[in-house]
């Protein structure tokens, strides 16, 4: 995988180096900076073979709180109408302008259908009940 290869590419820098080739060599010959092979060798050095294993970093923070989730949910039950829309059904823009309005955070309409997702959430799926009854004569055909 990816990161098997990474941390093979790490552990030969380290093993290179501890054999005396030139930094520059190992750089060359590994496709990397001497600055990326420095901070490889100080990991190390710093951590042993712990310190050359690829560590992911947390990401950016959500735009969008997870605790707005029932919110959101409860705007998607009671429908736009009701918060002041002529509309009948939600869309993404909508409800980033209902997020802007009721909490003050501004999203794109694509960060809010990323959320809408993430959280199982869906404007345009409103629990509605349909009755379908059985027709008592089937139906002509059209033309005979």
């Amino acid at each position: 995988t990816t990161n098997d290869r990474r941390l093979r590419n790490r552990s030969q820098a380290v093993l290179m180096a501890t054999r005396g080739r030139k930094h520059g060599e190992i750089a060359e010959d590994l496709l990397i900076s001497p600055r990326t092979l420095q901070r490889w060798l100080n990991a190390y050095m710093e951590r042993g073979l712990e310190g050359l294993k690829i560590r992911w970093a947390a990401g950016k923070p959500a735009l969008i709180p997870e605790d707005l989730v029932p919110e959101v949910r409860e705007w998607i039950e009671k429908g736009p109408a009701a918060y002041g829309y002529s509309r009948k059904r939600w869309t993404y823009a909508a409800l980033a302008e209902q997020l802007e309005k009721t909490h003050g955070i501004r999203v794109s309409t694509t960060t809010m259908r990323e959320f809408c997702h993430r959280h199982q959430v869906f404007p345009y799926r409103r629990s509605t009940y349909r009755f379908f009854t059985k027709e008592k004569e089937p139906r002509q055909a059209a033309n005979g």
